[in-house]
């Protein structure tokens, strides 16, 4: 620096932020004790003394912002979500000035949002088998639920994922349960939350089998389906909501729990129903099947799609049918609803079929005995065949629709197919 006669003083940087003195000497020896500074300086008091304050370091300035090109090369990468937060807190603030980079911006996200198709909110009825069955091969369950089980356990999920889908007043819409008497359909209006409650009575008769509570309480004398169902809906005191619910699916789960921990011999346990009894292997067979059936029911009521079960578990349900149809063939002559036998056979030994072929997922060949529910079907003593789609044979088995309009395709005896078809319709009830 020159001084005002442009001589040159001495040279000497002043501090960034100066000490707490009164006169400020950047020449002064700062070391120096109080007594010796110049006069004018803080001094210390007789009395007392006080400490110097000390200020703060100043902080650090922030750092300068990436240059242009680096933050237009990560336009990219932000438009899809994949930047760090800095780089993101970066780009975006140079988005608000940068008018180019800002269009490129929007551009980009459009275009992601085009890699995303649409997809159905609804999700795939097959979604929850493939997941468990992909963890269950990369680690077993240390308890498997037996395979026979397995249809009861997914028809339930299914129908409980359409329940947790559907509005409060869903629960209460109109639903029409159909079924097949004698000679004639028979229908029965309930709603959504009744349905549910009949699947909840109904399954307390396997519940019972095996030791556990009954829905309806220890002092009901309802045996059949049909009796325990009429007992719950006169036993509430208002119309089922959906708190119904919650008391359905705790009962499926304890079901699949209790049978999956007692072993191989609760398959073999018998479950009755008041006219008709089934082991439990076949029980929770028919409960998977009445599960897909009323929930096929409640879909159609409250316009919600709904797949058929998977085709091995379809396969067992036919098969479980096709088994029960000479018994109930049987059951129609004694009543005079079927023509009578022609040709009785020893037990055990073949007689006279009828080939029921069922076409699509779950479908196969099945031979149904005419003329005694212990005789055995066979291929070389057929004497008619009836063609069916194989979710047509359970709408058919459900009495959802007429038996004279059930078979796709009949070749030979109209009159066996006739009492095969009437059977089949007997299967149902409510």
């Amino acid at each position: 620096m020159n001084g005002p006669d442009d001589t040159p003083d001495e040279v000497a940087r002043a501090p960034r932020i100066p000490g707490p003195r009164a006169a400020a000497d950047d020449h002064a020896d700062l070391t120096a004790e109080p007594a010796a500074r110049p006069a004018g300086g803080l001094t210390s008091s007789p009395v007392e003394t006080h400490d110097e304050p000390v200020l703060a370091a100043a902080p650090p300035p922030p750092p300068p912002p990436p240059p242009h090109g680096v933050l237009k090369s990560l336009l990219g990468a932000w438009a899809l979500s994949a930047c760090s937060p800095e780089e993101t807190q970066a780009v975006e603030d140079h988005l608000t000035e940068c008018a180019p980079c800002a269009d490129e911006a929007l551009r980009l996200r459009d275009a992601v949002g085009l890699l995303h198709s649409e997809r159905d909110l609804d999700l795939d009825p097959l979604l929850r088998s493939r997941v468990l069955e992909n963890c269950l091969g990369r680690r077993p369950a240390r308890i498997p639920v037996p395979a026979w089980a397995t249809p009861y356990d997914a028809e339930t999920a299914r129908l409980d994922a359409l329940l947790r889908d559907i509005g409060e007043s869903e629960w209460h819409a109109p639903v029409r349960l159909k079924w097949f008497e004698g000679e004639r359909p028979v229908t029965r209006k309930t709603t959504v939350a009744g349905v549910i409650g009949h699947l909840l009575t109904v399954d307390g008769l396997v519940s019972t089998a095996l030791g556990l509570d009954d829905p309806l309480g220890p002092k009901t004398t309802a045996v059949t389906p049909s009796e325990r169902t009429d007992e719950y809906w006169r036993g509430s005191y208002h119309p089922p909501t959906r708190e119904v619910r919650e008391p359905w699916r705790e009962q499926s789960h304890t079901l699949i729990r209790t049978v999956s921990f007692a072993g191989r011999g609760v398959a073999d346990l018998t479950v009755t129903y008041g006219d008709f009894a089934l082991p439990m292997r076949d029980s929770l067979l028919e409960r998977a099947f009445e599960c897909w059936v009323h929930a096929d029911d409640i879909a159609n009521a409250v316009a919600y799609p709904y797949e058929p079960p998977s085709g091995t578990h379809l396969h067992g349900m036919i098969d479980l049918a096709a088994r029960l149809l000479p018994a109930a063939l049987a059951d129609r002559r004694r009543a005079g609803l079927a023509s009578p036998s022609r040709h009785l056979v020893a037990a055990g030994a073949p007689g006279r079929s009828l080939h029921l072929e069922v076409e699509g997922s779950g479908g196969g060949h099945w031979y149904i005995a005419l003329d005694s529910p212990a005789a055995v079907g066979s291929p070389d003593h057929a004497v008619a065949q009836v063609a069916m789609d194989g979710v047509e044979f359970c709408q058919l088995v459900a009495g959802h629709i007429p038996p004279e309009e059930a078979a796709a395709g009949q070749d030979g005896d109209r009159e066996a197919i006739r009492d095969v078809l009437f059977a089949a319709a007997s299967l149902s009830r409510l």
